[in-house]
C-alpha cells in the first residue's frame, strides 16, 4: 500500500458511511462528567465502545481508578510491535459536558447523532468523541491493510476533561513507564478556520480570581449616607480598572509575559482570525494593538471579567451596597509566574490604594508548549502539507485550555495536536456538531500521518532520545 492509497481508504471508508454509524454509537452514551450519575455511562463507554476498537488494534487494554474521587476512570492501551520503533501516544476525553437536552434546535436529541446538511448534530461529535474515533479510525485502516503500524502505541483516554481532568497529572505520575512516549499526537479543540487544516503544539493557562470588597453587613441610604460611607460596587471596580483598563489592557504588569519570540511572531504573522460560520466580528478597539489579532489570542495574555455582583441590578434600591465582588480570568501562556499570580494582584492593590479588596483564586492550570522548531514538528507540518498539498496553519498554543503540561511537563513529550473540528462547532452549546468536510478531510490528514511515521526511512524521523523508556521496552503484543 502507498501514501495514496492510504488516504483513499479513509475517504472511501468515510464516505461509505460507516464513520457516521460508528460515531452515532459513540454519541449515545450520555458521559456528562458534570452528573457523578453518569460514571456508569463512562465506564461503559470505555469498556463496550472503545475497548472493542483497541482489541482490533491488537492492543493490551486497562481500565484504572482515578487516584483523585472528583474524576472517572482511565482506560490506557499498548500495541508494542518493535523495540526499536518510536512509540506514539494518543489521547483523547471520553466525557462531554452536560446534554442540555430539550434545548436543541428542532427537537433534536443530544444522544442522537443527526445528519442536517454538512452538519452532524450530538453532544460529543465535537468534542471529543468525534475526534479521537477519527484517529483510531485512520490507525485501523492502516493496520488492517497491510498487517503492522510500523511504530509502537499507547492510547490514554480520560472522563474527567470537561471538569478540568482531576487526576490526570498525579495518574500520570504513578504510571510514567506505562504512558512514556517519543510523541504525543492527539486531537481536540477547533481548527483556525473550517476551511484551514491547522496544528498548535500547546495551550494557554488560566487563573481564576475573585475580588471581594466585603466592607459592612447591610446596606445604608444613598441620600442620607452617600458621600460617607464607601460604596463597595465602586471599590471592586475601581480595584478591576487598576488590573485591566476598559479598553481590554492589562495594566498591572504582573500579569504580562514576555515579548514575545521572533520565532513565534513569524508562525502567527499570517494568521487570520475569525471568518467561519457564527464566527463574531474582533473588535478592533480591543486589547494591545501593538499586537496582532493573532498574537493576542495565541502568544500574549488577556485578563477578563466573567462576573460582576452587587446589590440588585433588575430592582435596585436607594442603598450603598456594603459588599460587591467580581471574578476575572487570566489567560496566559507560557513565560507567565502563575504560583505567583495572587501575591501579585494583591501587591498591585494594596500599592494602589485597595487593602480593603480581598483576593482569592479559585481555579488555575498551567500553560505549556512545544517549541516550534522542534523536529516532530517539523516532521508533522511535512506530512499534513503533502496530504493537503499546501501550507497549513501552525499556532504555538491554543486560546482555550487542555491538559498539555501533563504531557509535556510531566511525561517530557512534545505535544502536536490536529484538531478535527471548527470554531463554529458549538461544542459546549446545544446544537454541538462535527462538520462533515473537516471530518473527512481529518480522517485523510490522519491517516497519511500515521502512514508516514510507519513507513519513515529511521534517517528521517525525529530521532528518539537516548534511554528512552515506554511501550516499546516491554515484550511485542503484537505480530
Amino acid at each position: 500500500m502507498d501514501r495514496g492509497s492510504a488516504i483513499d481508504l479513509a475517504r472511501q471508508y468515510f464516505d461509505s458511511g460507516r464513520f457516521f454509524t460508528e460515531l452515532s454509537a459513540l454519541v449515545a452514551y450520555p458521559t456528562e462528567s458534570q452528573n457523578r450519575d453518569r460514571r456508569v455511562a463512562m465506564e461503559a463507554y470505555l469498556s463496550e465502545a472503545i475497548e472493542p476498537i483497541l482489541d482490533g488494534l491488537g492492543c493490551e487494554t486497562r481500565l484504572f481508578a482515578n487516584p483523585d474521587e472528583a474524576g472517572g476512570p482511565f482506560l490506557v492501551a499498548t500495541r508494542v510491535e518493535d523495540r526499536e520503533l518510536p512509540v506514539v501516544l494518543c489521547y483523547g476525553h471520553a466525557d462531554v459536558v452536560v446534554g442540555q437536552q430539550g434545548r436543541w434546535s428542532e427537537g433534536r436529541d443530544p444522544w442522537t447523532l443527526t445528519a442536517v446538511g454538512d452538519r452532524w448534530y450530538g453532544r460529543g461529535t465535537a468534542d471529543n468523541k468525534g475526534q479521537h474515533l477519527i484517529n483510531l479510525a485512520a490507525l485501523r485502516l492502516l493496520l488492517d491493510e497491510r498487517g503492522s503500524l510500523g511504530f509502537n502505541l499507547t492510547v490514554l483516554l480520560e472522563t474527567g476533561e470537561e471538569i478540568g481532568s482531576p487526576g490526570l497529572a498525579e495518574f500520570a505520575r504513578q504510571h510514567r513507564d506505562l504512558l512514556a512516549a517519543d510523541v504525543l499526537i492527539a486531537s481536540d479543540g477547533p481548527r483556525l478556520r473550517a476551511d484551514t487544516p491547522t496544528l498548535f503544539l500547546g495551550a494557554r493557562g488560566g487563573v481564576t480570581i475573585e475580588l471581594d470588597a466585603d466592607l459592612r453587613a447591610g446596606s445604608y441610604h444613598s441620600g442620607n449616607w452617600g458621600g460617607l460611607l464607601r460604596n463597595a460596587a465602586t471599590t471592586v471596580t475601581g480595584a478591576v480598572a487598576t488590573l485591566v483598563d476598559g479598553h481590554g489592557v492589562i495594566t498591572c504588569p504582573a500579569l504580562l509575559p514576555g515579548a514575545p519570540s521572533e520565532t513565534v511572531r513569524r508562525m502567527l504573522h499570517e494568521v487570520r482570525i475569525g471568518g467561519s460560520p457564527g464566527d463574531p466580528t474582533v473588535d478592533e478597539d480591543w486589547a494591545d494593538r501593538s499586537l496582532s489579532d493573532a498574537e493576542r489570542v495565541f502568544a500574549w495574555n488577556t485578563l477578563e471579567v466573567l462576573a460582576l455582583e452587587a446589590g440588585d441590578a433588575a430592582s435596585p434600591v436607594n442603598a450603598i451596597p456594603g459588599r460587591a465582588r467580581a471574578v476575572l480570568q487570566l489567560r496566559f501562556v507560557v513565560g507567565t509566574d502563575l504560583d505567583g499570580a495572587a501575591d501579585a494582584v494583591r501587591a498591585h492593590l494594596d500599592s494602589h490604594g485597595y487593602p480593603m479588596v480581598g483576593v482569592r483564586v479559585l481555579q488555575s492550570f498551567p500553560a505549556s508548549r512545544t517549541e516550534p522548531d522542534h523536529p516532530w514538528v517539523r516532521w508533522a507540518i511535512a506530512s499534513l502539507e503533502r496530504t493537503v498539498d499546501g501550507p497549513v496553519a501552525v499556532l504555538p498554543t491554543i486560546g482555550g485550555s487542555l491538559p498539555n503540561h501533563v504531557f509535556t511537563d510531566i511525561l517530557g513529550l512534545p505535544t502536536v495536536w490536529l484538531p478535527h473540528s471548527y470554531p463554529g462547532c458549538l461544542q459546549h452549546a446545544p446544537d454541538e456538531h462535527l462538520l462533515v468536510d473537516v471530518a473527512r478531510q481529518g480522517l485523510e490528514i490522519a491517516a497519511g500521518l500515521f502512514y508516514d511515521l510507519g513507513t519513515a526511512d529511521p534517517a528521517t524521523r525525529p530521532p528518539r532520545p537516548a534511554g528512552r523508556a515506554g511501550a516499546s521496552d516491554l515484550a511485542p503484543t503484537a505480530p
